[in-house]
C-alpha cells in the first residue's frame, strides 16, 4: 500500500459506492473482529443497510454516515467495545471524547472521505479527512467546541441507530435514548406504547402459503429455489437473525455449522456469535434435518455434513459483479442478497394468496420481511407447539425470559377454555 491513510478510517463511501464494499475498510474490520470486538463486521453491515435506507435524502445520508464513523472509531479503536455492550456511562464518555477530541483528529474544512487513488484504480480513504471540523478565524484555528445543538444531534443519530438494531433484534438497550431520557435535553413527556407494536409474525393461514409457493418453486425450479426452500425452513426452524446466516467481514458461515452431539446424535446448528458475541446451539427438528439432506443432495455433497466441512451453506447462483467477492463463483450470500430473496418470495406468497381471495391477508403479508419469518417460527413453537419458555428462549439467544414471554398470544376464548378445564386436584382422578 503505497498511499497515506487518515487517523480515523471513514467506514462509509458515498450512496451511489456503498454496496460495492471497500477493500481498505474490510481489512480493517476484519482485523478489528480478529483483536478486539468480535462482532464489529456484523454491526457494520448493519449499519450500512440502514445508512442505505437513508440515500434518497443526501443531508441525512451524509450526517448519518459522519456520526456512525465518529461513534464506531469511538467503540472499535478507544473504548474498545461492541456498540451493543455500551452503556448510558459509557454514552456520556463519547460525549466527553467528542467534546475534546484529539487535536489530530480535527480538520478545518470539509472534503470528501473517499476518493479514487488512481495508481490502483480503487477509492480509499481520503488522507484529508477527519472526523471533527473546527473552525478558522482569519485563518487561525480556534479551540475546537461542540454546541448544544450539534450534540443532540449527534446522540440522535445514535440513538436512532440503536433503534435500528433493536428492530433488527441485534440488541435490546439503546443507551443513547437512556442518557437523553437522564439528560438536560430530556422533553418532560410521557411515551405511550403503541398496541400494534409486538412482535409480528405470520399467521397459519399466511405461513402455509410461503412454504407452499417456495415449495413448489423448488420442484419447478430447483437449480434457483432449492437454496430458497432450504433458506425459508433454516430460518424458520432455527429462528435465526439473518445475520447469522449471512457472510461479512470475518464470517463465512459454512455446512460445518450444523453438527452431531456424538453422546446423545442429536444434530444441532452451531451459531459461533450474534448478540454480545454470544455462541449458541440451536435445535434442529426433524423436518428441518430432512430438509437438509435434501438440499444438500440437490449440490451433490453427501446427506449430512462432516465436522471440517467448509462448504459454504448458501451460496450465490452467479459470480458476484462487485464488492469483495467480485468473480467468485462459490461466494455466500450477504444480508442484503438474503433479504431481497426473502422479500421476493414473500411477495409472490402474497400473490397466490390474494389470487385465492385473501385479499386483507395478501395485504398484510407484503408489510413483513425475512425478521418476521424469525417471529413467526418463535411463535409458533411457544403457541402451536408447545415448546417451554426455556427452551426457546434458549434457541432464540433471548437475554431474557421476559422477552421470550412476548411472544404468548392467546385468544380470550382459549383463556376461557383452558380456565375451565383447571382441576382443583391433579391426583384426585
Amino acid at each position: 500500500m503505497d498511499y497515506t491513510l487518515p487517523p480515523v478510517l471513514p467506514l462509509f463511501d458515498s450512496a451511489n459506492f456503498l454496496l460495492e464494499g471497500n477493500s481498505v475498510v474490510n481489512q480493517y474490520i476484519t482485523q478489528i473482529s480478529l483483536d478486539n470486538v468480535t462482532d464489529a463486521g456484523l454491526i457494520i453491515e448493519h449499519c450500512s443497510d440502514w445508512l442505505y435506507e437513508q440515500r434518497h435524502s443526501e443531508n441525512n445520508y451524509k450526517a448519518y454516515r459522519s456520526e456512525l464513523t465518529t461513534f464506531l472509531h469511538w467503540c472499535f479503536d478507544v473504548a474498545v467495545i461492541s456498540p451493543i455492550l455500551v452503556t448510558r456511562k459509557d454514552i456520556a464518555r463519547y460525549i466527553a471524547y467528542c467534546e475534546t477530541p484529539p487535536n489530530e483528529l480535527i480538520g478545518y474544512f470539509n472534503v470528501p472521505q473517499f476518493k479514487l487513488e488512481k495508481t490502483i484504480n480503487e477509492r480509499v480513504p481520503n488522507p484529508q479527512w477527519r472526523p471533527f471540523v473546527g473552525k478558522k478565524i482569519l485563518g487561525k484555528p480556534q479551540p475546537y467546541s461542540l454546541s448544544d445543538n450539534a450534540l443532540k444531534t449527534k446522540i440522535a443519530i445514535v440513538s436512532s441507530m440503536y433503534s435500528y438494531l433493536i428492530s433488527e433484534e441485534y440488541t435490546e438497550k439503546n443507551p443513547a435514548q437512556l442518557w437523553l431520557k437522564h439528560s438536560r435535553f430530556a422533553v418532560k413527556k410521557k411515551y405511550i406504547k403503541d398496541d400494534d407494536d409486538n412482535h409480528h409474525a405470520f399467521t397459519e393461514l399466511q405461513w402455509s402459503y410461503v412454504v407452499s409457493t417456495v415449495s413448489e418453486l423448488a420442484i419447478s425450479q430447483p437449480e434457483k429455489h432449492q437454496r430458497s426452500l432450504f433458506l425459508i425452513n433454516l430460518l424458520y426452524s432455527c429462528y435465526l437473525r439473518i445475520s447469522e446466516i449471512s457472510a461479512r467481514a470475518g464470517y463465512s458461515p459454512l455446512m460445518s455449522q450444523f453438527k452431531k452431539n456424538p453422546h446423545t446424535g442429536v444434530w444441532y446448528f452451531y451459531v459461533p456469535f450474534s448478540k454480545s458475541g454470544k455462541a449458541r446451539n440451536i435445535a434442529i427438528s426433524k423436518s428441518l434435518l430432512t430438509g437438509l439432506k435434501s438440499y444438500r443432495e440437490y449440490l451433490g455433497l453427501s446427506a449430512l455434513p462432516s465436522a471440517n466441512e467448509t462448504h459454504p451453506i448458501f451460496v450465490r447462483h452467479k459470480a458476484a459483479g462487485h464488492g469483495r467477492d467480485s468473480g467468485t463463483l462459490n461466494a455466500n450470500l450477504g444480508i442484503r442478497q438474503i433479504r431481497e430473496e426473502i422479500n421476493t418470495l414473500i411477495n409472490l406468497a402474497a400473490d397466490k394468496a390474494f389470487e385465492d381471495g385473501f385479499d386483507y391477508d395478501s395485504q398484510l403479508m407484503r408489510k413483513l420481511t425475512a425478521h418476521n419469518i424469525r417471529h413467526t417460527g418463535i411463535t409458533h413453537d411457544i403457541n402451536l407447539n408447545q415448546r417451554p419458555l426455556s427452551h426457546v428462549q434458549a434457541d432464540a439467544g433471548h437475554e431474557s425470559i421476559d422477552t421470550t414471554s412476548q411472544y404468548l398470544h392467546t385468544s380470550q376464548t382459549e383463556r376461557d377454555q383452558s380456565a375451565q378445564n383447571k382441576p382443583f386436584n391433579h391426583l384426585a382422578d
